[in-house]
């Protein structure tokens, strides 16, 4: 990709996203992670964009101008992007990869946040951390967030997603929403061989969440559920190489894919429902808008009651 090409590209998905955020987004957002407290902190003059319900009505009739109270529990939230960049997020069996898929739901992500005023940092991981970028606001930020989602070029291939969450819970020294976006293909695929990669994500996992709070974004292609007939196919696994012949034709080889992909979502549910840790499976075909909006309200209303 050129630069010129990057820059477009850019361009066209914070324009998408920002449509997004306007038009669906940032109120779900707002309405869940906008804290307000009672203790009083100081009195300010008030800016465009501060609450109209914050404004100290006494002090400005007696100033002949408007002045907001700022409460110490309305304070700023730190957001991470956590993304996995291995090699299986280059697969896309349709019109964009699981990775420009993640770019996108990360920049609506990241510019709900920027809306709140809140921080935002980004990790892109594969087998290491590859790229760190500590939280910081304003959107030379956030476009600088988009640049790397889309053009970074990782030198490893594989997937350590506990590494990852163990450096973040090592320079994370606030409590922040982490978003875990990546399509957990090798969390339990491989338990058979090494039984200890299952659990040490799922200790990661739960200890993440009960420092942060933690949302696993699960991404996954249409191509990996199904298999298509097209008769005699060498697959490679993208991060491993180890390669497989199969005849897509015959019916069983079908069924046992469907069966082994379907075994693999269901125990990565239980896990996650035992970590106690809030999960959204997206569809690379599907819109995720909704799923998101959804997930927002959700927890408002689990919040509330």
């Amino acid at each position: 990709m050129t630069l010129s090409e990057l820059l477009e590209t850019v361009r066209r998905v914070e324009t998408k996203t920002n449509r997004l955020v306007n038009d669906t987004m940032v109120g779900a957002y707002l309405s869940h992670f906008k804290g307000r407290g009672m203790d009083f902190e100081e009195l300010r003059e008030y800016v465009p964009g501060d609450e109209v319900r914050d404004i100290d009505w006494n002090v400005t009739y007696r100033l002949g101008r408007p002045f907001v109270r700022r409460y110490r529990e309305e304070r700023e939230l730190g957001v991470v992007l956590a993304v996995d960049v291995s090699a299986s997020s280059s697969f896309g069996s349709l019109r964009r990869t699981k990775r420009e898929y993640a770019a996108e739901i990360a920049a609506t992500l990241a510019i709900s946040a920027a809306r709140n005023s809140d921080k935002v940092a980004l990790l892109m991981f594969t087998k290491e951390v590859e790229l760190f970028l500590p939280p910081r606001k304003g959107r030379k930020h956030i476009l600088r967030i988009l640049r790397e989602m889309l053009a970074f070029e990782p030198k490893h291939r594989g997937t350590n997603i506990p590494a990852a969450l163990t450096f973040l819970n090592h320079v994370l020294h606030r409590r922040s929403i982490v978003f875990l976006l990546t399509d957990f293909l090798h969390s339990f695929s491989t338990d058979a061989v090494r039984p200890q990669a299952g659990r040490d994500m799922l200790h990661e996992i739960g200890l993440t969440n009960a420092r942060h709070d933690l949302v696993c974004l699960h991404l996954h292609d249409p191509r990996e559920s199904v298999l298509p007939a097209a008769g005699l196919l060498t697959i490679e696994d993208a991060e491993t190489g180890e390669l497989v012949e199969l005849d897509s034709n015959r019916a069983s080889v079908g069924e046992r894919f469907a069966r082994a992909n379907s075994e693999r979502l269901a125990e990565l549910d239980r896990a996650f429902t035992r970590a106690g840790v809030d999960t959204l499976r997206f569809s690379t075909a599907e819109p995720y808008a909704q799923t998101l909006q959804h997930f927002f309200e959700t927890r408002r209303s689990r919040r509330r009651g």
